[in-house]
């Protein structure tokens, strides 16, 4: 009887193998396309057409801009934080997802109230409206994106971590 190779299947392969390196601009890419498309999608067979532009403006903008951000603050030049390193991934995850729509919610209102009282764009307009939703949602969503990303990239040691400062 002839040997045969064992040859792993595609499944047991992706499982095997480690994590590639976190690279940003990957994620910055990817925040931008996938709500684009979604949203876009979502638009055009609905046929809502303030919500297909939305996708590739607000949505899609909110989401690169956030996990630029976010992924910037995470590395920190290549070396990040120590509790961000030791922290549950779910309590770092929801600790910044918090921050990130906070931020996002307060700038959807002050931009759907600011820029009527102070620019010649109607305060009727739907995409200015849009705002108030569309920022904290696309915040929330790539924000936990990238962090999970993020840490499934990482690995702890007790020896590498212990000598980081806990700025």
């Amino acid at each position: 009887m002839p040997a045969t190779k064992h040859r792993p299947r595609r499944r047991d392969r992706a499982v095997s193998r480690p994590p590639g390196p976190f690279r940003l601009w990957r994620e910055v890419l990817t925040a931008y396309a996938a709500p684009a498309l979604m949203a876009g999608t979502a638009g055009i067979v609905t046929g809502q057409r303030d919500l297909a532009l939305a996708a590739c403006t607000s949505i899609a903008g909110t989401s690169a801009v956030v996990a630029f951000l976010v992924g910037r603050w995470l590395r920190r030049g290549g070396r990040p934080r120590r509790w961000t390193l030791t922290a549950p991934r779910g309590v770092l995850t929801a600790v910044l997802v918090l921050g990130t729509v906070g931020a996002a919610a307060l700038l959807g209102w002050f931009a759907a109230q600011w820029l009527p009282a102070h620019t010649p764009i109607p305060g009727a307009t739907p995409w200015l409206e849009r705002l108030r939703v569309d920022l904290p949602v696309s915040a929330a969503l790539a924000t936990t994106i990238v962090t999970l990303r993020w840490r499934g990239t990482t690995t702890v040691s007790p020896a590498r971590h212990q000598g980081m400062s806990t700025r």
